[in-house]
């Protein structure tokens, strides 16, 4: 959030169907996944969709080893959290682009599933709006996914996906950016915290991986959770960028 002092407003929570779409498996444990355990715990149903599995993430596992291990900690995360249902598309990790490809995908996805709220990842260029730089696969899927919730309700855009039995789906209500720098809404996630922290927990060969040998998931998840919970009002929360894109819809819904 830049450093600026503002204050989040609550997400809307009159939904009962969302759908994750983000890059790799452990996306959403860096800070997003204490929300959806607030969600599951609500009775909401969210599946996940991960664009890739993850393989090109760790250096010293070859890339068929490493999707075995990144989508079995995947769906033991999503099971922490209260989710059981995960598919992954199998794109390139890594080297993912934006673009119509992209999007068809996810386009698919969405009618698949029909949510009626989208979560993505930040896809802003970096994390803080200054020299924290995003990684490229976050920003190509980010975008996509923005653009795909759209198309999925036009059946004349990927109308092969119509005809061959998926039904367009224009029930999207909006599209969330986790941890955008340009958040102004969060979920309140101070009951559910340490559900986030076990799930980032679950990525433990990935963590491994990188050579964090001190890294203590609590310690940081818990400076980005108390920084939007204070701007929330409350001990812990995620923050999002929000995107409206039903008609009429404003900024700030």
């Amino acid at each position: 959030m830049g450093g600026e002092q503002i204050r989040l407003k609550p997400v809307r929570e009159d939904w009962q169907r969302a759908l994750v779409v983000v890059a790799h498996p452990d996306d959403m444990e860096f800070g997003a996944s204490a929300a959806v355990a607030r969600w599951t715990d609500q009775g909401k149903h969210i599946a996940y969709c991960m664009v890739t599995s993850g393989e090109a993430g760790i250096d010293g596992m070859s890339p068929d080893d490493c999707r075995v291990v990144r989508e079995a900690e995947q769906r033991e995360s999503c099971r922490i959290v209260g989710v059981d249902e995960v598919e992954f598309l199998g794109l390139p990790d890594g080297v993912l682009e934006y673009g119509v490809g992209l999007r068809r995908e996810i386009a698919a996805a969405v009618r698949r599933h029909r949510p009626e709220i989208v979560i993505t990842n930040n896809f802003r260029d970096s994390w803080d709006g200054g020299s924290a730089l995003n990684q490229a696969d976050h920003i190509a899927t980010g975008k996509s996914t923005l653009d795909a919730a759209r198309d999925a309700g036009n059946r004349w855009i990927f109308g092969d996906q119509v005809t061959a039995g998926l039904k367009p789906w224009g029930g999207v209500l909006q599209v969330w950016a986790a941890a955008s720098p340009l958040s102004r809404h969060a979920a309140d996630t101070t009951q559910t915290f340490d559900r986030g922290v076990e799930s980032l927990r679950a990525h433990q060969a990935y963590i491994d991986g990188l050579g964090w040998t001190d890294f203590d998931p609590a310690e940081f998840l818990e400076g980005g959770a108390r920084a939007a919970g204070s701007a929330l009002g409350c001990t812990f929360a995620s923050s999002y960028e929000v995107f409206s894109l039903q008609w009429g819809a404003v900024h700030d819904d």
